[in-house]
């Protein structure tokens, strides 16, 4: 290349990277596998490394990525988060050992091997032995404090368990320990299980659900997804870890098991680049039966004393701490296959979203046969040239079904056309428009077959209506027979409507119309729900239940009274509008009603209830209440709890070891309750 080539792709380089960085590390919505996003860092660090006189410290290669995100207090880490340099190949691995050998001046280098956790950084601080704080690596100096959340994770103590022998080493004053957050597999199922019967998107993989998680603004949203953490690194440390006892990664590892605290299932701990390489292929034989998902080994230097002679690789004037030269990740190169697209289809969705699948020759992958691949959208295929008949990669790191990678060019027949993505619906025909300002094609054609069908399935569904009996074989079966066409259809049924659809099926019909009819009093904001009106999910429904209390007032609500509603902010509250001012949707709520649907509305408070029309925050453990009991007292008052600080809130009632949400109360000028203050409300005393 010439210089302004190299120059042009550094650039270019940069950017992407920063690009892929933003959607990883703030959206934890990645684009790229890491293996790819590894490659493009690889190239830009060889041109940097080559030229120079283009090296910036600005550069994606001179910096830990930046985690970041509005609605979180900062914190300071006492010692530096760094990240860790990766290679995926054996013959880099033997340079690192060769460098150590070179810097220490011996060859019999003690070093532990570990799973490679993917999942979520995170550095927690324990003083004198008590959990007070939960900090993200952020940009590596400075990152958000989750505290809040950290706590619900179940497995975590809130104390490091004390020896019985008096001989055992103290206590640290202050010891920050860094890990991991993640989500089982059979966790991750559950919740897109739960997306898939309320008809929304499904998440990617545990690890992006993980990260979204841990970032949410509401505790009890994160309590409900059962993140789990794994600990295995060491910052700061007052006293000095040696005068702890722990002198090695390896003694870390025992003394972190000591303290009652979640460790990695397996690690090594072995001497020389061989035993290393052993251990490696150990690790990747029986990685898939460990409860985290592991896209890699990490190599460390076991002895303290050793690690601080080699130091880290930093950036700059300021030479800021970027990874430790003791250090490496070994990555296992993603599962990958090579077959045949037979086939484009095309799934509709409840929203009217148009997805392309490849439907692909059966292939064994990662211990499983695959016959599906997503596209992901019209632009992906045309990005990728992706035709039927081509052979193409399909790669699985987690995914809910494996994305194709690649076209194989060189297998392509010559019969191959290019794929033309549909311009009208596949199952109604009605021309598809783009959504705004998206990548999404959307059949707007609200009595679509397909579309009416997963609306039902919603409307039906557990985080809905929960109508027992009524899955999604029912619904096809009623659609088919032209029983129902929407949702007020489904109490328009009657007992002989049912008894021709199966042999011997009176106790079936009856049970199902009488599941049918005991929902029809159902809670309001479950009918709310069910509607699938944009922007609304559970929590929401939920707001707008408490705050308009019958569909009739929701209806009618102006955009002004639902900006008003403590966490709406203009966009759901437009959605929310938008949907009412569609004469068809108001015509299916007064369906709804006049076939029967009346829906419960929120138990009233009291009259003069003490905390009517009040927000209030809990943090922090009390001292006689638990935090369901707080808050049920508090909506028995006529208050409502939200899980995060704003504007709006009009007390945070705050309990030892109360987190981030305390300091962002006191940025805000919001008045702070103990438990004694939330009783004095409760009773009426004013403040």
């Amino acid at each position: 290349m010439t210089s302004v080539e190299t120059q042009e792709r550094i650039a270019r380089l940069r950017a992407e990277i920063a690009a892929h960085d933003e959607r990883y590390y703030r959206h934890a919505r990645p684009e790229v596998s890491d293996y790819a996003y590894d490659a493009l860092k690889q190239e830009l660090a060889e041109l940097e490394a080559r030229f120079p006189d283009l090296a910036a410290v600005e550069s994606p290669t001179q910096r830990v990525g930046d985690d970041r995100a509005e609605g979180f207090v900062r914190a300071k880490h006492r010692l530096a988060m760094t990240t860790l340099d990766n290679t995926y190949d054996e013959a880099e691995l033997r340079e690192f050992h060769a460098r150590l050998v070179k810097a220490i001046a011996a060859d019999d280098l003690a070093y532990t091997v570990e799973p490679k956790i993917d999942g979520v950084a995170v550095s927690l601080t324990y003083e004198h032995g008590k959990l007070t704080r939960a900090v993200t690596r952020g940009d590596g100096e400075e990152g958000d404090d989750v505290t809040a959340n950290v706590r619900t994770i179940r497995g975590l103590p809130k104390a490091l368990r004390l020896a019985d022998d008096l001989l055992a080493p103290a206590t640290p004053d202050l010891i920050e320990i860094r890990g991991e957050i993640f989500l089982r597999e059979a966790e991750f199922q559950r919740i897109n299980q739960l997306q898939e019967e309320a008809g929304e998107a499904l998440y990617a993989n545990p690890r992006n659900l993980a990260a979204g998680t841990l970032k949410q603004l509401d505790a009890k949203v994160v309590a409900a997804r059962h993140l789990e953490i794994v600990l295995y690194g060491l910052g700061a440390c007052e006293p000095a870890p040696e005068t702890l006892g722990i002198d090695a990664q390896s003694a870390l590892q025992s003394q972190l098991r000591a303290w009652g605290l979640p460790v990695v299932e397996k690690s090594w701990a072995v001497r020389g680049i061989d035993a290393v390489w052993t251990a490696i292929g150990e690790l990747d034989a029986l990685r898939r039966t460990l409860a985290y998902a592991t896209d890699g080994a990490v190599v460390k230097l076991d002895r303290l004393d050793q690690q601080a002679v080699v130091g880290y690789r930093g950036a700059g004037q300021a030479a800021r701490k970027l990874s430790p030269r003791w250090a490496c990740a070994y990555k296992f190169a993603p599962d990958r296959a090579e077959t045949r697209i037979n086939a484009i289809s095309l799934q509709v969705g409840r929203t009217g979203a148009v997805t392309p699948v490849a439907e692909l020759e059966p292939v064994l992958l990662a211990g499983t046969t695959v016959k599906r691949a997503t596209l992901h959208n019209a632009d992906e295929i045309a990005r990728k040239d992706v035709r039927v008949g081509d052979t193409v990669l399909v790669e699985k790191a987690g995914e809910i079904i494996p994305a194709v990678v690649e076209v194989v060019l060189a297998k392509r027949p010559p019969e191959c056309a290019a794929y033309v993505f549909p311009t009208a619906c596949p199952v109604c025909s009605t021309p598809l428009v783009r959504e705004t300002g998206g990548v999404k094609w959307l059949c707007p054609n609200a009595a679509c077959p397909e579309k009416v069908r997963r609306k039902l399935e919603h409307f039906a569904s557990k985080s809905c209506l929960d109508i027992d009996g009524l899955g999604e074989e029912v619904v096809d079966l009623l659609l088919s027979r032209g029983l129902i066409r929407t949702m007020p259809d489904l109490f328009r049924l009657k007992v002989e409507d049912l008894l021709p659809l199966k042999k011997s099926g009176e106790v079936w019909a009856a049970n199902l119309i009488n599941g049918i009819a005991a929902r029809r009093t159902a809670d309001l904001w479950r009918v709310i729900h069910g509607l699938g009106i944009p922007q609304v999910g559970a929590a929401a429904a939920k707001d707008l239940a408490r705050r308009f209390r019958s569909l009739e007032a929701l209806a009618g609500a102006s955009l002004n009274d639902l900006v008003q509603i403590d966490g709406f902010g203009e966009k759901t509250a437009e959605a929310v509008r938008a949907w009412f001012d569609i004469p068809a949707n108001r015509a299916l709520v007064d369906e709804l009603l006049a076939a029967g649907l009346a829906p419960s509305s929120p138990a009233e408070a009291s009259a003069g209830a003490a905390l009517a029309g009040k927000t209030l925050v809990l943090t922090g453990t009390l001292p006689t209440l638990s935090r369901d009991e707080a808050a049920a007292l508090i909506e028995a008052a006529g208050g409502k709890v939200s899980g995060s600080v704003s504007r709006k809130t009009h007390y945070v009632v705050a309990g030892e070891e109360a987190g981030s949400k305390l300091d962002k109360a006191r940025s805000l000028g919001v008045p702070v309750l103990d438990e004694a203050g939330l009783r004095g409300l409760l009773s009426g005393d004013a403040l």
